[in-house]
């Protein structure tokens, strides 16, 4: 064998093996990063979640707003890459605990009462004013220890996201209660495109994180602040009134 013909061979080879380490590289790289999306969002591959949707404000009985729709969508995304099976079911027909099975509940309390029940049981530091009059501006206001967040229609929507576990090893509950059914959207599209971080964040501890949507009548879901990480006042229950 000449030089020219080993030098052929040898670049071959080299070729073949860089791209095979290249290859292998890529694959142990993306595995891992879909084991740490399973394991953050409790959805190991073949698993059971459940969705709980809420109901539309003022429309018909078991009608769905059009942008909690799009909630939907985009967390059936994150569910469908786990390669994990969701069970749709709307808000009064929930019935089960939590832990057994990963749970993603849209929706404030005024049109999801599961919403109601994990706030009681799990964020007892949360109050939302749902039964004050139209155009009282306190109205939908969300109240997290002594501090108070307001809805300005089509300016500013207030949105709670929340990871929720009650025991090691149980399987989460993903919250998003918001003022608007814009606002759940926006939430949910947080979750999509922000849970590497949350996870590096969190681990796989409870958090509860409040969003702030800027001005949705011009921008819908799309512009959306992180105000604060509220998890200490929000698990905190709320001092009796004397």
């Amino acid at each position: 064998m000449n030089d020219d013909v080993r030098n052929i061979v040898l670049g071959v080879i080299a070729t073949a093996v860089s791209g095979g380490f290249g290859w292998f590289s890529r694959t142990y790289l993306l595995r891992r990063a879909l084991r740490r999306k399973q394991a953050f969002f409790g959805l190991p591959a073949g698993s059971d979640c459940l969705f709980v949707v809420n109901r539309q404000m003022g429309g018909k009985e078991n009608s769905v707003h059009r942008s909690d729709a799009f909630a939907l969508l985009e967390i059936s995304a994150l569910i469908k890459d786990c390669g994990a099976n969701v069970q749709i079911v709307t808000h009064d027909e929930a019935r089960q605990g939590f832990g057994e099975r990963a749970e993603f509940c849209v929706g404030g309390p005024a049109s999801n009462a599961r919403t109601t029940a994990h706030l009681t049981s799990m964020l007892p530091g949360v109050q939302v004013d749902v039964g004050l009059a139209s155009g009282h501006p306190d109205r939908g206001a969300i109240r997290i220890g002594e501090e108070r967040y307001r809805w300005e229609k089509g300016m500013v929507e207030y949105v709670l996201l929340a990871r929720l576990t009650t025991r090691h090893g149980s399987r989460p509950v993903f919250l998003i209660s918001g003022q608007t059914a814009n606002s759940n959207q926006a939430a949910a599209r947080h979750l999509a495109k922000h849970h590497e971080q949350l996870a590096r964040k969190y681990g796989r501890e409870s958090f509860c994180i409040l969003l702030k949507v800027i001005n949705s009548d011009a921008y819908g879901p799309d512009v959306t602040e992180l105000v604060a990480d509220v998890t200490g006042p929000a698990r905190t229950p709320v001092p009796a009134a004397v």
